[in-house]
């Protein structure tokens, strides 16, 4: 996994501990359970793969729109979070659109997070989603709010 300096050092952590970090907390969430994995975490880019099999299939066999989705709302999450003090701020989603450009029916996707927004109270993030042939399976925008911690 690439990860900036930055980003560990904002958690307290050195960087093979963030890494522990960050798999132990997807334990029981839809994030292991569809096998999403954490590929490269800097300030204004994250990337994320899923597996496409059964597990993320709609009943016709193909990738459901829904876990493409949970993928790119996932990817934006995690971006917003490394963007902001975790001491005092949690980020959530607000609100994602997506399109569905092209089927998969098996293999690998992966999602490219960008920011278009990165303000105090929400930040917007592109992603993109692609195949291992970099064909475009989908695209997404997701505006995260960052909320106080109480």
């Amino acid at each position: 996994m690439i990860v900036s300096e930055e980003i560990y050092q904002s958690y307290g952590m050195d960087k093979e501990t963030f890494i522990t970090f960050m798999k132990e907390r997807s334990q029981n969430t839809a994030i292991r359970t569809l096998g999403i994995e954490f590929m490269e975490l800097t300030p204004d880019r994250v990337v994320m793969t899923m597996p496409v099999g059964p597990a993320s299939h709609q009943p016709a066999g193909i990738l459901h729109g829904g876990a493409s989705v949970l993928l790119a709302e996932t990817a934006a999450s995690i971006a917003s979070e490394i963007n902001i003090d975790k001491q005092k701020y949690a980020a959530v989603g607000l609100e994602i659109n997506a399109n569905h450009l092209k089927s998969k029916r098996d293999g690998i996707v992966t999602a490219v997070a960008t920011p278009l927004h990165k303000g105090r109270k929400t930040m917007v993030w592109d992603i993109k989603i692609s195949d291992e042939d970099n064909h475009m399976i989908c695209i997404s925008r997701c505006t995260v709010a960052i909320i106080d911690k109480r």
